[in-house]
């Protein structure tokens, strides 16, 4: 089963086990959140959400907040002038632990899975 999740504004695909970016939320490192804002839920039976499925959650672990990379940017005008910006974006890292169709069906994270031995202790 996997969901599509919407987070500050953008849609996920997400499945259980799976490690996100989004755009930096305000919780702490280590917390769990619950994400409600699920638009599909694809599997045997698929839920389409108007606008969003009722009773549709997703589980998830706040793993970290970072910087991305940085990107180089260029801007240039006329005249020769030139000048080079650089961008780092803020992210969360979100771990899926679960997915509930709002239905009574739920897909848990396996305990074996390398993501899981890696970040739930």
């Amino acid at each position: 089963m996997y969901g599509i999740v919407e987070i500050g504004g953008h849609q996920y695909k997400v499945q259980a086990g799976d490690l996100i970016d989004v755009e930096k939320l305000a919780h702490d490192a280590g917390a769990t959140i619950t994400l409600d804002q699920v638009l599909f839920i694809g599997g045997d039976k698929p839920l389409v959400g108007a606008p969003v499925v009722g009773g549709a959650k997703i589980s998830a672990k706040v793993i970290m907040h970072d910087r991305s990379r940085k990107l180089i940017v260029f801007k240039r005008k006329p005249g020769g002038y030139k000048r080079r910006n650089g961008h780092r974006q803020n992210f969360t890292a979100l771990l899926i632990t679960e997915i509930n169709d709002g239905a009574g069906n739920t897909v848990k994270i396996d305990k074996a899975s390398k993501n899981a031995e890696k970040y739930l202790k």
